[in-house]
């Protein structure tokens, strides 16, 4: 094994220290379709530069939309074209950003062009077809290239009309926020009902909220059904994208395993973002939850074990996995099916790598859970998943020898991860 794919993480315990992380990769890839959209300049502050959000400028770009990155100020400068695109035909590579998969495949049935989109062999294996079949009756042409309901998708020059879909709730939020951004610019009104129960409804609030923002406006109907009206346009503006939830549940779970405290900046837990919940489910496992109007503030306490529904907020199950390893009893995470669609199958991921450290899981098809155990050194498999490889390490605060692999996959949605974790300092 090639020692440079490799880190180790350094026990330390008692933390004092106050972080900031970057800016949400919902919010800015969200950003980045509406400013695109949008007729005139926006400007996208404190945006996250990641693989992910740069798949997502790179494919824009691609397509004619002039997009300037000011990486020193964090920002992206969009020149929207109110819902032209120049360029007519065009393959664009996404990775594994499934955000990026999503969103781009329905805004291309605006395009009026032929295009195709791919990622990586993963992306290759994540389902796509429910999103396909809900543009098509919208009156797209969109396919899955090898008819297996993967990528690659392709789009071909048939325009949008709008109308009655449905789809099902279950599967992704994402298929329901790529309507709800590209619907404004269809002929006529949309009206999407959800078959059965939405999964992860505060990425739909996010959504919402963000084309409001941008001048849009979209009837939620207690999550059964969404009529977006058309004739709507974006409007540039210049928006700012707050600290990503996602990316400060790390940190907050950090002061839980290692003890003492970590204040976030950038974010409150009024935050729609769904993952700021990790909060409240540390107070319920033992820590003192701190905030105000601008940070939030865990202060390690005796962790127990607890039993929790992560259906709305699947992002942070494998942080509450690493927090679990530590709490007295059992921890029980349900309602998190999602995962095994993601960049890896996580369930399982994180089972698998639980059992290498000797700690007591079991797996569920809709979750895990695990017991309080003394894990042992060992090297964790990241599957190329970030989260895997960001959740993991915080293990290693507490027990010393714990290496995680390919730590350059966190470049997803952080890339100076490892560096901000190897800021962590104790009590002095």
């Amino acid at each position: 094994m090639n020692v440079e794919s490799t880190i180790e993480i350094k026990p330390v315990r008692e933390l004092d220290a106050v972080v900031r992380v970057p800016g949400s990769k919902s919010y800015t890839n969200r950003a980045l379709i509406a400013a695109a959209l949008a007729d005139g300049k926006s400007t996208i502050k404190n945006a996250l530069f990641s693989d992910d959000t740069q798949y997502m400028a790179t494919a824009l770009n691609k397509l004619g939309i002039s997009i300037e990155e000011h990486l020193k100020e964090n920002a992206f400068v969009v020149h929207g074209l109110g819902g032209h695109f120049p360029v007519k035909e065009a393959k664009l590579f996404v990775g594994n950003a499934g955000t990026a998969m999503r969103f781009l495949t329905a805004l291309l049935t605006l395009a009026k062009g032929t295009y195709e989109i791919d990622g990586v062999e993963r992306m290759r294996n994540r389902p796509v077809q429910d999103l396909i079949d809900c543009l098509n009756r919208l009156g797209a042409d969109v396919s899955s290239k090898y008819n297996n309901g993967c990528p690659p998708v392709l789009i071909k020059p048939k325009v949008l009309v709008g109308g009655r879909t449905k789809m099902k709730g279950n599967l992704s939020s994402q298929y329901f926020s790529a309507i709800l951004l590209t619907a404004p610019y269809s002929r006529t009104s949309t009206q999407l009902t959800v078959i059965g129960d939405l999964v992860s409804k505060p990425y739909i609030d996010m959504t919402i909220n963000l084309m409001n923002q941008f001048g849009v406006e979209v009837e939620n109907m207690l999550y059964k059904e969404f009529l977006i009206s058309a004739n709507q346009k974006y409007k540039a503006i210049e928006y700012e994208v707050e600290a990503d939830a996602s990316s400060a549940s790390y940190f907050l779970a950090a002061a839980a395993i290692a003890g003492g405290r970590v204040r976030v900046e950038g974010l409150n837990k009024d935050s729609l973002q769904g993952d700021v919940r990790i909060a409240d489910i540390l107070e319920q496992m033992g820590c003192i939850v701190s905030s105000d109007d601008h940070w939030i503030e865990i202060q390690g306490g005796e962790l127990r074990g607890i039993d929790v529904d992560l259906k709305d907020t699947p992002d942070i199950a494998q942080t509450l996995a690493a927090v679990a390893v530590f709490a007295d009893g059992k921890t029980r995470v349900r309602n998190v099916r999602t995962l095994r669609i993601k960049e890896t199958d996580r369930i399982s991921g994180v089972v698998t790598e639980m059992q290498k450290l000797g700690v007591t899981v079991k797996e569920f098809e809709d979750g895990f859970e695990i017991e309080r155990s003394e894990p042992k050194p060992g090297i964790i498999e990241t599957y190329g998943d970030h989260r895997m490889a960001m959740s993991f390490s915080l293990i290693g605060l507490r027990t010393g020898g714990i290496k995680i692999k390919d730590p350059g996959c966190v470049s997803k949605t952080f890339p100076s991860f490892f560096e901000e974790l190897g800021r962590l300092k104790a009590l002095r």
